[in-house]
């Protein structure tokens, strides 16, 4: 490995059926208001929400509602939870949902009590919090942003067409999460196989950069196949606790800031898929695999050793015969067919790209400096067109 690096992650994770009973003894350490935050309902109905209430109520705690997260939170949803935060001087934010809501609850945590304008301050200047920060919990509902145990948050201006994540430092992580995998089983197959990418995604970003012999890329070939396995048994059925707790599993340790300690890390499929969720509202693990493998087809030549080594790895892919370019192709291919048989998002046509908006799309879209390749807006353009 290469590089000098800190590594320190202070989110407390309870995980298994008995999970929730972590909440008891975490509540208590918190003032008596707590900002209860979640989405569109769907805890209501089944059952998750009676099981968190009777719990604050038990821990003698004021809930202060804040419910209609929606799944790209928008940047006037994050005012509206700052003053919901305020108003009820909430000493505590608990986040029940999936990435959304707690990449939503730590937005409002830092917002709060912030002088500036939160979305000038943290997502255009990228500046840190230097104010009253609200402490914040989750409880997952769906996997696969790595939000539990992390400091991200992203955050949509339709406005702006802008979709733009932060990640922040410790003190912005969740101070404790709960991850029950029988939480997951309701979630629909579109959102959950959405989810299995966006967890592929975030693996990929990091594996595909460097080409040091590194100990987190080999952390991550294993990640990759026990994602692979689990994610193409939970299609066929949701409710195999052992395939969801692996899904669960790989999605936190997939963005837990742990294995891109010594990396690189590229991120290019995000500030793509990120730029087509600003002008489409879609899914954000559907728009990264819509983007996915133009990007990495084209990209594949400037990293050749590390393509080949993943078909390898990976996807088993055999070498005898063949030369180094077509076993790196073997390998995309054979991602591409498990990609389709998933069920995914194939292209951004899909999702309500016209070519119209891809000058725009590439506009919105960030260059970073990580991977193979720096990207040229006007390359951009060419992967959005054969993402079509």
């Amino acid at each position: 490995m290469l590089g000098d690096f800190v590594y320190s992650n202070p989110t407390k994770l309870y995980f298994g059926e008995n999970s929730l009973d972590g909440l008891r003894k975490e509540l208590p350490k918190y003032g008596e208001n707590v900002l209860l935050v979640y989405g569109g309902g769907s805890i209501k109905k089944n059952g998750i929400y009676d099981k968190i209430t009777a719990i604050l109520k038990e821990c003698g705690k004021n809930i202060i509602e804040d419910a209609g997260v929606m799944p790209n939170p928008t940047v006037e949803k994050l005012y509206e939870g700052c003053e919901r935060a305020r108003k009820g001087n909430a000493d505590f934010i608990l986040a029940v949902g999936g990435g959304s809501v707690c990449d939503y609850s730590k937005a409002v945590s830092v917002s709060a009590y912030c002088d500036d304008d939160p979305w000038e301050k943290y997502f255009i200047r990228f500046e840190e919090p230097d104010n009253k920060i609200i402490p914040v919990g989750c409880v997952l509902t769906m996997v696969g942003t790595g939000s539990e145990m992390n400091g991200g948050s992203v955050i949509t201006n339709h406005k702006q067409k802008l979709k733009i994540g932060h990640v922040f430092g410790e003190n912005v992580m969740p101070v404790f999460s709960i991850l029950n995998p029988v939480f997951t089983f309701t979630l629909p197959k579109y959102q959950m196989i959405a989810g299995c990418f966006d967890i592929m995604s975030h693996i990929l970003e990091q594996y595909f950069s460097g080409e040091d012999d590194n100990t987190s890329d080999y952390v991550m070939e294993g990640l990759l196949k026990s994602l692979i396995h689990s994610s193409l048994i939970a299609a066929e059925n949701p409710t195999d606790y052992e395939a969801r707790s692996n899904i669960m599993w790989t999605a936190t340790w997939a963005l837990n800031t742990f294995v891109a300690k010594g990396k690189a890390t590229d991120w290019e499929v995000h500030m793509i898929g990120q730029a087509v969720g600003a002008y489409t509202d879609a899914t954000h693990g559907m728009t990264l695999s819509a983007v996915s493998l133009p990007y990495y087809r084209y990209i594949m030549p400037y990293g050749l050793n590390k393509f080949k080594r993943y078909a390898i790895n990976v996807w088993n892919v055999n070498p005898d015969g063949k030369t180094d370019e077509q076993i790196a192709s073997e390998g995309l291919d054979r991602m591409e067919e498990y990609m389709k048989k998933l069920g995914l998002a194939m292209n951004i046509t899909k999702l309500g790209v016209t070519e119209d908006m891809l000058e725009g799309i590439a506009d919105a879209t960030f260059l970073n400096e990580g991977g193979y390749k720096i990207l040229t807006h006007d390359e951009v353009v060419e992967i959005l067109k054969k993402a079509l």
